[in-house]
């Protein structure tokens, strides 16, 4: 008895919708204010840098990417102490960021960190277009179960969002290799978020005529 009492008080409740966003969009703020102004958080993470990746001319997105491996992490314990449990898109995110960020690092090498969301785009498009090719949209998971929506709202929805994350990735490698490095990191943050933003407004008339209403229970 006295178990089943205990046992609710020890669930987790899920982040309310502020603390989800800031823990989305944390690291990404913190990546692009420290590569703006890397002396501001040399101090922080000089001791885990060598000396000469702090200067030059890559010495803010070298900054940047050391502070953006941190955040990242944090960011996923924090998640899971409040949720015990690891969303897909932030986990993964943060796996490739933590690979490609210490290749850059060691390496000394800033194209890793560059491709990195291409790589990331490219893998859920495919992942998405997998789902579809065997019947199982993925887009669900993705998304955390956040919404639900008729069969055929799903596959459409996962048609879409699969062309949207090749048409990133594509875009991603036109302006990091085209591109100052500044322009990069302006285009990834906020550039990104703000065209993901705007997509996903375009996609609620889709997601409000397939979606699913809850029948109110009968009297």
């Amino acid at each position: 008895m006295t178990e089943s009492a205990e046992a609710p008080s020890a669930q987790k409740a899920p982040p309310s919708p502020i603390v989800k966003l800031t823990l989305e969009l944390g690291p990404l703020l913190l990546f692009f204010f420290a590569n703006a102004r890397p002396k501001l958080f040399a101090p922080l993470i000089g001791w885990a840098l060598p000396p000469q990746l702090l200067a030059g001319e890559n010495a803010g997105l070298f900054t940047a990417t050391a502070v953006l491996m941190i955040a990242v992490i944090a960011a996923l314990i924090v998640s899971y102490l409040r949720t015990r449990h690891l969303p897909v898109m932030p986990l993964v995110t943060a796996v490739l960021v933590v690979v490609f960020g210490a290749l850059t690092l060691y390496l000394h090498d800033p194209s890793f960190i560059k491709m990195k969301p291409t790589i990331l785009y490219a893998a859920f498009g495919i992942a998405l277009f997998g789902g579809l090719l065997f019947n199982k949209p993925l887009l669900p998971i993705v998304l955390d179960n956040a919404i639900a929506l008729t069969d055929r709202g799903w596959r459409i929805l996962t048609l879409r969002w699969g062309l949207f994350f090749f048409v990133l990735a594509i875009a991603n490698e036109i302006v990091w290799r085209t591109q100052s490095t500044n322009t990069w990191v302006f285009f990834k943050f906020p550039g990104t978020v703000l065209i993901i933003f705007l997509f996903t407004m375009a996609q609620l008339p889709l997601m409000m005529r397939h979606e699913v209403k809850e029948e109110a229970p009968a009297e």
